[in-house]
């Protein structure tokens, strides 16, 4: 999935396991293209940066899967979890992203 060699912590390969199992395209034995991974590294790392305080001591895997999912208002995330004001908080959080909707191109790379 990845480009380089890039490692990812827990919370941001979730993201990108939870942004290809959402995709309506077929991804697989696509790799990402750089511009595209990179993007989505930054906007996880951010994320987590901003609502370090929220998400502390919360599974760092189930909230990328839920950043995903929550910034494609895909029909369940943070909201969904029964957290009352944190996952309000972090459903707003996740808001503040563009959707990404991945497409492979005509290079046979993943783009977003």
């Amino acid at each position: 999935m990845m480009n380089k060699g890039k490692i990812m912590d827990k919370f941001t390969e979730a993201f990108f396991e939870a942004l290809l199992w959402s995709s309506p395209e077929d991804t697989d034995g696509h790799y990402f293209a750089e511009e595209t991974c990179l993007g989505l590294i930054d906007d996880c790392r951010k994320f987590q940066e901003d609502n370090a305080e929220i998400l502390e001591g919360l599974d760092a895997g189930q909230c990328g899967r839920d950043f995903a999912l929550t910034r494609n208002y895909h029909g369940t995330g943070f909201w969904d979890r029964g957290w009352g004001e944190v996952g309000k908080a972090l459903t707003k959080a996740a808001h503040k992203y563009n959707e990404v909707h991945l497409y492979v191109g005509d290079d046979g790379l993943i783009y977003g």
